[in-house]
């Protein structure tokens, strides 16, 4: 992958208003989190509130709390709220997205389902999906009956995971539908709640992996608002291709050195979040600015 140029993004985000007719801002992030609202927010302000507002979005997942803040904060800047996916918008960027009055995905734009994962003890992860599905696979499975198969299961889980945080883990769950739906209010004002409930139902447990990579034709199916543009998508790609090799810990040689987790920009320059071992706060810094 070609090293990242920063200072072409203010260029990039320029030639995307020209042809939008916008104002046009990056948001990358490999994990959203509350941190990040201080600079959505003045990133915002700096923008000023505006007619239409494009933001070419790249994350690989976060706190769902932190997805509807910033979504509400973007929204507040806004009347016309449109997000560009060139590539990983996952889990809750996904969440994010459903925020947009409409979504203009390319070619390798990945989704993901929305449902809540639980941090497992050694190092792993549990979707709401393996636990709730726990008495129908020792049904299916192991021939148990249904209602044998339910009274083991709780006891299992109950076994293996502390009761309250099981049942924190349910909450999160309704929590995850609930700002699901207010989100897409957003995108489908015209469209009944049950129909609203009924894509976030989906995208929370109707496929058997929270990995699963969900294109724009399978959001489009369920009833997104999904857009094309040839230009937005060629120049969002662009612009993804810099933020591939710019954003994530996987990027460092060594575990000990800094990375970038985040970045915003804007045809104003660009901010950078940087990660520092050690439990050290992350320090934002700028690091390009607009060139002819």
């Amino acid at each position: 992958m070609p090293q990242p140029d920063l200072n072409l993004l203010p260029r990039q985000l320029r030639e995307l208003e020209q042809v939008r007719d916008s104002r046009t801002i990056v948001l990358a992030a490999s994990h959203l989190d509350m941190e990040l609202l201080p600079a959505v927010y003045e990133l915002c302000r700096q923008t000023g509130p505006v007619a239409r507002l494009d933001v070419v979005l790249h994350g690989r997942g976060g706190i769902v709390n932190a997805a509807r803040r910033i979504a509400l904060v973007l929204r507040q800047h806004a009347r016309h709220l449109s997000f560009i996916v060139p590539f990983h918008c996952q889990s809750a960027a996904t969440l994010l997205a459903l925020g947009a009055d409409e979504i203009i995905a390319g070619d390798l734009a990945l989704f993901s389902p929305i449902d809540p994962q639980l941090d497992g003890a050694e190092g792993g992860s549990l979707s709401s999906l393996d636990i709730k599905l726990f008495g129908d696979m020792a049904r299916q499975w192991f021939g148990v009956d249904e209602h044998a198969a339910r009274q083991q299961a709780l006891s299992l889980l109950c076994g293996n995971i502390f009761p309250p945080s099981l049942t924190a883990f349910y909450r999160t769950t309704m929590e995850v539908a609930q700002i699901g739906e207010e989100l897409l209010a957003w995108q489908l004002p015209d469209a009944t709640p049950e129909a609203r409930r009924a894509i976030v139902a989906q995208l929370a447990g109707g496929y058997h992996s929270h990995n699963y990579a969900l294109t724009r034709e399978e959001l489009a199916r369920l009833g997104l608002n999904m857009a094309r543009d040839a230009h937005a998508e060629r120049l969002g790609w662009d612009i993804s291709v810099q933020l591939q090799a710019s954003i994530g810990g996987a990027l460092r040689s060594t575990p000990d050195e800094p990375w970038t987790d985040a970045l915003l920009a804007s045809r104003d320059g660009v901010q950078l979040r940087r990660q520092r071992p050690g439990g050290f706060a992350p320090l934002w810094s700028a690091e390009a600015q607009p060139t002819c």
